[in-house]
Parts: structure tokens; C-alpha cells; sequence
């Protein structure tokens, strides 16, 4: 007799319980992470905007349990690291999500009023082919830029202007 198919929602919590930090650690090492924070620092001297990025192994148990889309997740994150905070509503976070190999860009309301929600989508196409690929940091880099992009546009610092950086510029892992 043929096992029955266990449901979707085990299967989910088995596949994120199978991934944790070692994972994490293993595609972006500590190296990568000072590069990436590099990348970010010097971004984020040329506009106001802030640019986080966040790596996470796979969810956790209460977020599996009701069902959290990635999406929701990566929300949830963007209050919880401050994202939504900062003075020209114009921060984004870049969010991973490895156990189910998902990319989403959350962008503040200040940045969403003058970016096409086209542009976060490709972005996250671009990251998915690097990353599928294996270049887990180049894709990140390229990212980066692609987020710079806009803000270099819509919210360059004034000629002279210092920077204020509201938030950390290295990627977190939760």
C-alpha cells in the first residue's frame, strides 16, 4: 500500500526546520557580509535612503504554524529592523529566505510612490539567476546597486550634505 502524501504544511515545516544559521553562514560567510556592508556604507553616502539586507535560514516555528507567507514575513522584518523608520520613508530591505529559496524587496512608502513595483520584481529575477547560479554575494551586490539606483534618483544628498545613517548597514541573519 502507497504512504499517503503528508500535507503541504508538514512538508513546509520540514523543509524549514532542515535549514538553520550554519546554512546562512555557509553562503555568506563573514568576509562576504564586511563586503556587503562595504557596498551598503558607501551607497548610503550618496542619497538618504537606507538599504538593509536580511538573510534568514528558514522561519520560525510560530510563523510556520499559522501559515506566514514569505511575503508577510519579509513585512513583518521591514518594522521589526526599523525599515518603515526613517526619515524620508525611503528605505528598502532585501530579504532572503533559504529554505524556500525566496527573494522579496520591501520598499517604504516614500520610495514606492516613484518606483515602478516592476522594477523590485526584476530585481528580484536578477538576484534568483545569480543565486541560482551560486553567486550568493554577487547577486546581493547586484541588488544593491539595482536599490541604489532609484535613490540616487529621487533622493540624492545635497551637494555637501553628510550623510545620516539611520540604520546598520550590515546584513543581519535571524
Amino acid at each position: 500500500m502507497k504512504p499517503m502524501p503528508m500535507p503541504a504544511r508538514w512538508w513546509r515545516l520540514l523543509r524549514h526546520r532542515c535549514f538553520d544559521e550554519r546554512d546562512a553562514r555557509r553562503l555568506l560567510d563573514e568576509a562576504a557580509l564586511d563586503r556587503l556592508q562595504q557596498r551598503i556604507a558607501a551607497s548610503e553616502g550618496r542619497h538618504s535612503g537606507e538599504i538593509r539586507v536580511c538573510i534568514e535560514a528558514g522561519l520560525p516555528l510560530a510563523e510556520l504554524w499559522r501559515g506566514a507567507s514569505v511575503r508577510e514575513r519579509a513585512v513583518a522584518l521591514f518594522g521589526e529592523l526599523g525599515v518603515w523608520d526613517t526619515e524620508f520613508n525611503n528605505g528598502v530591505l532585501i530579504y532572503l529566505l533559504l529554505a524556500e529559496h525566496a527573494i522579496e524587496v520591501v520598499a517604504d512608502r516614500g520610495l514606492n510612490r516613484v518606483v515602478p513595483p516592476a522594477h523590485w520584481q526584476q530585481l528580484a529575477e536578477r538576484m534568483a539567476a545569480a543565486f541560482h547560479a551560486g553567486q550568493f554575494e554577487a547577486g546581493l551586490m547586484q541588488a544593491i546597486d539595482a536599490v541604489e539606483a532609484p535613490l540616487l534618483r529621487q533622493f540624492p544628498l545635497a551637494r555637501g550634505a553628510a550623510d545620516v545613517n539611520e540604520l546598520p548597514d550590515r546584513p543581519v541573519r535571524v
